[in-house]
Protein backbone atom coordinates (compact mmCIF):
# COMPACT_ATOMS: atom_id res chain seq x y z
CA UNK A 1 0.00 0.00 0.00
CA UNK A 2 1.28 3.83 -0.68
CA UNK A 3 2.37 5.42 2.28
CA UNK A 4 3.23 8.39 1.10
CA UNK A 5 1.86 11.01 -2.18
CA UNK A 6 4.43 13.18 -3.66
CA UNK A 7 2.10 15.20 -5.58
CA UNK A 8 2.15 18.45 -8.09
CA UNK A 9 -0.06 21.09 -6.89
CA UNK A 10 0.81 22.96 -10.24
CA UNK A 11 1.16 26.81 -10.35
CA UNK A 12 -1.50 28.02 -8.38
CA UNK A 13 -5.11 28.10 -10.00
CA UNK A 14 -7.21 24.92 -8.42
CA UNK A 15 -8.25 24.17 -12.15
CA UNK A 16 -4.64 23.21 -12.97
CA UNK A 17 -4.34 20.51 -10.02
CA UNK A 18 -4.63 17.21 -11.82
CA UNK A 19 -8.15 14.24 -11.48
CA UNK A 20 -4.94 12.16 -9.87
CA UNK A 21 -4.02 14.48 -7.84
CA UNK A 22 -7.26 15.06 -6.68
CA UNK A 23 -7.77 11.55 -5.79
CA UNK A 24 -4.39 10.91 -4.03
CA UNK A 25 -5.19 13.50 -1.54
CA UNK A 26 -8.42 12.31 -0.81
CA UNK A 27 -7.05 8.63 0.05
CA UNK A 28 -4.64 10.88 2.56
CA UNK A 29 -5.43 11.42 6.38
CA UNK A 30 -2.88 14.00 6.38
CA UNK A 31 -1.52 16.58 3.83
CA UNK A 32 1.83 18.47 4.19
CA UNK A 33 1.98 21.35 1.90
CA UNK A 34 4.47 24.20 0.94
CA UNK A 35 4.07 27.79 1.27
CA UNK A 36 3.21 28.69 -3.07
CA UNK A 37 0.21 26.28 -3.28
CA UNK A 38 -2.65 28.33 -3.95
CA UNK A 39 -5.85 29.38 -1.44
CA UNK A 40 -8.39 27.53 -3.58
CA UNK A 41 -6.50 24.73 -3.18
CA UNK A 42 -6.30 24.83 0.46
CA UNK A 43 -9.85 25.43 0.74
CA UNK A 44 -10.49 22.53 -1.36
CA UNK A 45 -8.80 20.14 0.91
CA UNK A 46 -10.53 21.81 3.98
CA UNK A 47 -13.49 20.86 2.22
CA UNK A 48 -12.79 17.14 2.26
CA UNK A 49 -11.91 17.30 6.13
CA UNK A 50 -8.11 16.53 6.03
CA UNK A 51 -5.60 17.18 8.58
CA UNK A 52 -3.60 20.11 7.46
CA UNK A 53 -0.18 20.86 7.79
CA UNK A 54 2.21 23.76 6.80
CA UNK A 55 5.59 22.87 5.65
CA UNK A 56 6.79 26.05 3.52
CA UNK A 57 10.37 27.36 3.16
CA UNK A 58 10.52 31.19 4.39
CA UNK A 59 13.54 32.93 3.11
CA UNK A 60 15.04 33.04 6.56
CA UNK A 61 15.57 29.57 7.10
CA UNK A 62 18.29 27.24 5.45
CA UNK A 63 16.41 25.02 3.09
CA UNK A 64 18.46 21.85 4.46
CA UNK A 65 18.07 22.57 7.71
CA UNK A 66 14.31 22.73 6.56
CA UNK A 67 14.29 20.10 4.31
CA UNK A 68 15.58 17.57 7.10
CA UNK A 69 12.55 18.57 9.04
CA UNK A 70 10.39 18.06 6.59
CA UNK A 71 11.89 14.46 5.88
CA UNK A 72 11.37 13.72 9.84
CA UNK A 73 8.02 14.54 9.97
CA UNK A 74 6.86 12.64 7.04
CA UNK A 75 8.11 9.46 8.68
CA UNK A 76 6.73 10.46 11.85
CA UNK A 77 3.28 10.38 10.20
CA UNK A 78 3.55 7.11 8.26
CA UNK A 79 5.08 5.24 11.33
CA UNK A 80 1.37 6.78 13.60
CA UNK A 81 -0.19 4.81 10.35
CA UNK A 82 -1.20 7.58 8.40
CA UNK A 83 -1.31 7.95 4.74
CA UNK A 84 0.41 11.08 3.84
CA UNK A 85 0.09 13.44 0.67
CA UNK A 86 3.21 15.96 0.58
CA UNK A 87 1.93 19.22 -1.80
CA UNK A 88 4.06 20.83 -3.60
CA UNK A 89 4.01 23.54 -5.97
CA UNK A 90 3.94 23.07 -9.02
CA UNK A 91 5.70 19.77 -10.13
CA UNK A 92 8.03 17.98 -7.61
CA UNK A 93 10.86 17.40 -9.36
CA UNK A 94 11.32 20.64 -10.68
CA UNK A 95 13.03 22.29 -8.41
CA UNK A 96 10.96 21.31 -5.66
CA UNK A 97 13.52 18.99 -3.64
CA UNK A 98 11.26 16.10 -4.83
CA UNK A 99 14.52 13.86 -5.71
CA UNK A 100 15.85 14.81 -1.79
CA UNK A 101 12.56 13.68 -0.01
CA UNK A 102 12.51 10.71 -2.19
CA UNK A 103 15.88 9.36 -1.45
CA UNK A 104 14.72 9.54 2.21
CA UNK A 105 11.91 7.75 1.72
CA UNK A 106 13.77 4.99 -0.12
CA UNK A 107 16.13 4.58 2.39
CA UNK A 108 13.35 4.52 5.08
CA UNK A 109 11.79 1.95 3.22
CA UNK A 110 8.57 4.09 3.14
CA UNK A 111 6.21 2.86 -0.12
CA UNK A 112 5.63 6.63 -2.30
CA UNK A 113 4.22 7.14 -5.28
CA UNK A 114 5.53 10.67 -7.22
CA UNK A 115 2.24 11.87 -9.16
CA UNK A 116 3.06 15.11 -11.27
CA UNK A 117 1.90 18.36 -11.91
CA UNK A 118 1.42 21.24 -14.20
CA UNK A 119 4.79 23.32 -13.84
CA UNK A 120 5.02 26.60 -13.59
CA UNK A 121 7.60 27.42 -16.14
CA UNK A 122 4.93 26.73 -18.85
CA UNK A 123 2.02 27.02 -17.09
CA UNK A 124 2.42 30.62 -15.89
CA UNK A 125 3.60 31.79 -19.21
CA UNK A 126 0.56 30.38 -21.19
CA UNK A 127 -1.56 31.90 -18.45
CA UNK A 128 -0.60 34.56 -18.95
CA UNK A 129 -0.38 34.52 -22.85
CA UNK A 130 3.61 33.81 -23.81
CA UNK A 131 3.92 31.35 -26.15
CA UNK A 132 7.70 30.16 -24.76
CA UNK A 133 9.12 29.06 -28.35
CA UNK A 134 7.58 30.23 -31.98
CA UNK A 135 8.89 28.96 -34.93
CA UNK A 136 9.71 32.19 -36.37
CA UNK A 137 12.10 33.24 -33.37
CA UNK A 138 12.71 30.52 -30.97
CA UNK A 139 13.10 26.95 -30.58
CA UNK A 140 14.95 26.18 -27.14
CA UNK A 141 14.04 27.32 -23.86
CA UNK A 142 16.55 27.90 -20.69
CA UNK A 143 14.99 27.59 -17.78
CA UNK A 144 16.88 28.85 -14.82
CA UNK A 145 16.62 30.25 -11.06
CA UNK A 146 17.37 33.71 -9.69
CA UNK A 147 20.81 33.02 -8.34
CA UNK A 148 22.33 31.63 -11.49
CA UNK A 149 24.94 33.61 -13.37
CA UNK A 150 23.54 34.08 -16.73
CA UNK A 151 26.85 35.36 -18.32
CA UNK A 152 28.08 31.52 -18.56
CA UNK A 153 25.03 31.57 -21.04
CA UNK A 154 26.36 34.20 -23.31
CA UNK A 155 25.71 32.27 -26.21
CA UNK A 156 22.09 31.05 -25.55
CA UNK A 157 19.68 33.00 -28.28
CA UNK A 158 16.61 31.48 -27.20
CA UNK A 159 13.80 31.73 -24.76
CA UNK A 160 14.74 32.25 -20.75
CA UNK A 161 12.73 31.70 -17.69
CA UNK A 162 13.78 32.66 -14.78
CA UNK A 163 12.07 31.39 -11.56
CA UNK A 164 12.65 33.13 -8.16
CA UNK A 165 14.71 36.16 -9.97
CA UNK A 166 12.37 39.33 -9.01
CA UNK A 167 15.13 40.68 -5.68
CA UNK A 168 17.50 40.27 -8.85
CA UNK A 169 16.03 41.51 -11.81
CA UNK A 170 18.27 44.49 -12.00
CA UNK A 171 21.18 42.05 -12.01
CA UNK A 172 19.84 39.60 -14.79
CA UNK A 173 18.98 42.24 -16.70
CA UNK A 174 22.68 44.11 -16.47
CA UNK A 175 24.43 40.75 -16.82
CA UNK A 176 22.38 39.32 -20.01
CA UNK A 177 23.39 42.86 -21.78
CA UNK A 178 26.95 42.77 -20.73
CA UNK A 179 27.00 39.02 -22.08
CA UNK A 180 25.57 40.29 -25.57
CA UNK A 181 22.06 41.21 -25.63
CA UNK A 182 20.24 43.49 -26.77
CA UNK A 183 18.70 46.30 -24.28
CA UNK A 184 15.80 45.96 -26.55
CA UNK A 185 15.27 42.33 -25.92
CA UNK A 186 11.41 41.69 -24.37
CA UNK A 187 10.73 40.79 -21.11
CA UNK A 188 7.82 39.75 -18.96
CA UNK A 189 7.50 40.13 -15.39
CA UNK A 190 4.43 37.75 -14.48
CA UNK A 191 3.21 38.08 -10.70
CA UNK A 192 0.41 35.95 -9.15
CA UNK A 193 0.64 33.80 -12.25
CA UNK A 194 -2.28 31.66 -13.06
CA UNK A 195 -4.22 33.22 -10.15
CA UNK A 196 -6.88 35.52 -10.17
CA UNK A 197 -4.73 38.62 -9.55
CA UNK A 198 -2.41 37.38 -12.01
CA UNK A 199 -0.47 40.24 -13.68
CA UNK A 200 1.70 40.57 -16.56
CA UNK A 201 4.45 43.54 -16.83
CA UNK A 202 6.24 44.03 -19.45
CA UNK A 203 8.94 45.89 -20.66
CA UNK A 204 12.89 45.46 -22.34
CA UNK A 205 16.20 44.60 -20.39
CA UNK A 206 16.67 48.44 -20.50
CA UNK A 207 13.91 49.69 -18.75
CA UNK A 208 11.89 46.46 -16.66
CA UNK A 209 13.53 47.11 -13.52
CA UNK A 210 12.42 50.56 -13.67
CA UNK A 211 9.10 49.58 -14.54
CA UNK A 212 8.52 47.05 -12.22
CA UNK A 213 9.56 48.82 -9.29
CA UNK A 214 6.77 51.78 -10.51
CA UNK A 215 3.89 48.74 -10.47
CA UNK A 216 5.18 47.95 -6.84
CA UNK A 217 5.09 44.22 -7.58
CA UNK A 218 4.83 42.54 -4.62
CA UNK A 219 3.86 38.98 -5.15
CA UNK A 220 5.34 35.65 -6.20
CA UNK A 221 6.86 36.12 -9.61
CA UNK A 222 8.07 34.39 -13.05
CA UNK A 223 10.31 36.15 -15.82
CA UNK A 224 10.19 35.30 -19.37
CA UNK A 225 13.04 36.77 -21.23
CA UNK A 226 13.01 37.12 -25.64
CA UNK A 227 11.40 37.85 -28.76
CA UNK A 228 8.26 35.09 -27.60
CA UNK A 229 6.90 38.23 -25.24
CA UNK A 230 6.40 40.24 -28.43
CA UNK A 231 3.77 37.39 -28.92
CA UNK A 232 1.97 37.75 -26.20
CA UNK A 233 -1.92 37.84 -26.61
CA UNK A 234 -5.03 39.16 -23.95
Amino acid sequence: MVKVYLIGAGPGDVGLLTLKAVKAIEKADVVLYDRLIGDEVISMIKDMGKELVYVGKENYEKGCERQEEINWMIKKYVDEGKIVARLKGGDPFVFGRGGIEIEFLKKHGISFEVIPGVSSINGVPTSAGIPLTHPNVSSSILVVTGKEDLKKFYNFNGTIVVLMGKDKLGEICMDLIDAGRSPETPIAVIENGTLKNQRVITGNLKNITEIVKKEKVRGATLIVIGDVVKFRYG
